[in-house]
């Protein structure tokens, strides 16, 4: 598992960037980059489990199985995966699952002057390295676009 970090900065005070970035209709506007349909299902909640999907190329629902590890509003929220969803099924047990297990997506919002900064650290498997490497600049450009329109 390799540790990634992807940082932006918006114009806009970070109440608003954390809007933008959790609720349901701008989620997934800006997490389009990776992977049409990409939405989630649950909530934010310590403690909540919380899934994300996207159609795969059979048009069945794939994804990861999340818990929210942390939530401080405005400021960070912590996710643990702790399962994969292969085909539209639930899997917490299976050899890929295990790689993926208590893998971190941390977001960190520090705002000065009304310019939110957003620190994004994900771990990720070496297979998926290059394709987050350049899908997270995106999303985040599309996020910044969102939360300061």
């Amino acid at each position: 598992m390799q540790k990634l970090q992807f940082k932006i900065e918006i114009n806009a005070p970070k109440e608003k960037v954390w809007k933008t970035m959790l609720d349901d209709e701008t989620y997934r506007q800006w997490t389009e980059m990776f992977g049409p349909g990409s939405h989630y299902i649950g909530d934010w909640k310590e403690g909540s489990k919380i899934v994300f999907l996207a159609p795969d190329e059979k048009g069945d629902l794939s994804g990861m199985i999340g818990k929210i590890k942390e939530n401080r509003p405005n400021q960070f929220v912590s996710i643990e995966y702790v399962g994969i969803i292969d085909e539209g099924r639930e899997d917490i047990s299976s050899e890929e699952t295990e790689k993926w297990n208590g893998a971190l997506e941390n977001y960190t919002l520090q705002e000065k002057e009304g310019v939110t900064e957003l620190i994004v650290d994900v771990d990720v498997l070496e297979e998926y390295r290059d394709i987050m490497q350049e899908s997270w600049p995106e999303a985040l450009n599309k996020l910044k676009d969102l939360a300061e329109n």
